[in-house]
């Protein structure tokens, strides 16, 4: 078994768990690389066994059965910047806070080795969107694609922006709002979900587009087909704008077109039979702990 290893590095806590994995590893005689910056950060607490390191530019190919992230989402978010289309499967190791993504607890990193031994998971390929803009291909490079969403928003102003929004060449709307988030179903439960969009299972061949803010109270969420192309133009009262693709964000000039469609390729996450989507879902939502149900 071969398997890549990632934590962010001011999450001193994860280091105890980290070490529980590489022992639960061992038993295994597991082949195991960690990411260089969190290497370091494990030596720094003093323990000298040695691995073999990996960054965002070497070190990954094909052959990895499993990349296991240490953090929140977001530090899920982050380690699709490392697998890109390379298809190796990720798990999360919740030491973070609410973790739709990472939905391992730090207390059962064991069962991260153990359950994948017993074969008792299955693998889910999550969809991606891409940005084609030739003002961003020098800020994002090869990095032009998210896992949670898509967003233009305002920049240096408190008023609202106009978005111009086209589907597969036809016009739907202009929204006048604070922003538009493009979300793929993995990213329903996160920024989309705290701006009013609709909870989507992970398997669903849709995208959403949700309004931040909209001035417009009858301008609501919209799903769409994931084989959709999306055309934005953003104007406004002054003149650059954001545009993030999950973590990473740029600032672009008013009056571009940015062109959004799914990506040619998809993220596999390991999924549990103990830790399944539906069940993050009631546990995550605290759906049923209403003693009226």
């Amino acid at each position: 078994m071969k398997v890549a290893v990632y934590g962010q590095t001011y999450q001193d806590d994860a280091i105890e768990f980290l070490v529980e994995l590489l022992d639960e590893l061992k038993n295994e005689a597991a082949e195991v690389y960690i990411e260089e910056d969190f290497f370091t950060l494990y030596q720094q607490k003093g323990y000298k066994e040695t691995y073999q390191t990996f960054s965002s530019t070497n070190g990954l190919d094909a052959t990895f059965d499993m990349f296991v992230s240490f953090g929140g989402d977001g530090t899920i978010l982050r380690a699709t910047t490392f697998v890109k289309d390379l298809g190796i499967p990720i798990v999360g190791v919740n030491t973070g806070r609410l973790g739709f993504l990472s939905t391992f607890k730090k207390e059962d990193v064991r069962k991260v080795v153990k359950e994948f031994v017993q074969g008792a998971y299955t693998i889910v390929e999550r969809s991606l969107v891409q940005l084609n803009t030739e003002s961003l291909d020098a800020q994002f490079g090869d990095l032009n694609f998210a896992l949670n969403e898509i967003t233009v928003s305002r920049k240096d102003t408190t008023s609202m922006i106009t978005v111009e929004t086209h589907l597969n060449g036809e016009y739907l709307t202009s929204y006048w709002a604070d922003g538009l988030i493009v979300s793929t179903p993995t990213g329903s439960t996160g920024y989309s979900l705290s701006c009013g969009g609709p909870v989507i299972v992970p398997t669903a061949k849709s995208l959403v587009l949700t309004p931040i803010a909209p001035h417009n109270l009858s301008a609501r969420p919209l799903v769409i087909s994931d084989d959709t192309i999306i055309r934005l133009k953003v104007s406004g009262r002054e003149e650059n704008h954001l545009v993030s693709l999950d973590s990473r964000i740029a600032s672009l000039e008013n009056g571009q077109e940015l062109s959004i469609k799914k990506a040619p390729f998809t993220i596999k996450m390991i999924e549990y039979t103990s830790e399944n989507f539906l069940k993050t879902l009631r546990n995550k939502l605290l759906w049923g702990e209403d003693k009226r149900n």
